[in-house]
């Protein structure tokens, strides 16, 4: 019986416990981060410390997408014309949804080189892409606010928005709060 991989486990890493596993996983591990740390042997001697740099890096990698993407608008909106800039806001949120998923993948086979078993979850079932999620709340949002509804009253990722646990104001938040608590 082949083991079980979770969803977002890399194609080019066979399966832990498998043959070839930690061959490799270090392979696709060595490809996730810059080049020059093929120059240090430890990396290779210790699996999962290559996996913890690798998991660091991709992490990192998202960081700094979110961050272009939060400031294109105003670091490029004078150089660039409208649909150059478009183009631009579309390659950082496909690079981001590629970062996420390389981000994923390093964490899970850092944790299976660290000896975690995986069994299958119904949380494995796929999820809509959390970017899409969030605009689409976030836009939901502003429309209510603009047509004088009250809000849906739709969860936002576990926040409280009453009360002091919205801050200690005792009211509701606002459209823009519950969106700055977002991201």
């Amino acid at each position: 019986m082949a083991a079980y991989v979770p969803p977002g486990w890399p194609p080019a890493v066979h399966p832990p416990g498998s043959e070839g596993f930690e061959r490799t996983a270090v392979a696709w591990l060595l490809d996730v981060v810059p080049a020059d740390y093929r120059l240090y042997g430890v990396l290779r001697r210790y699996p999962v410390a290559l996996a913890a740099m690798a998991v660091h890096h991709a992490d990192a990698c998202v960081a700094g997408a979110r961050g272009g993407y939060r400031v294109a608008r105003s670091e490029l909106g004078d150089a660039l014309p409208a649909h150059g800039l478009d183009a631009v806001l579309s390659a950082y949120r496909a690079e981001g949804r590629r970062l996420v998923g390389i981000a994923r993948a390093a964490t899970l086979v850092s944790r299976a080189l660290r000896g975690e078993t995986f069994s299958p979850q119904l949380t494995d079932a796929p999820r809509q892409d959390s970017a899409a999620g969030e605009e689409a709340a976030a836009e939901e949002a502003v429309s209510e606010k603009a047509s004088g509804q009250e809000p849906s009253g739709k969860k936002t990722r576990g926040k409280k928005t009453r009360g002091k646990e919205a801050g200690g104001k005792g009211a509701s938040a606002s459209a823009g709060e519950l969106r700055g608590q977002t991201l």
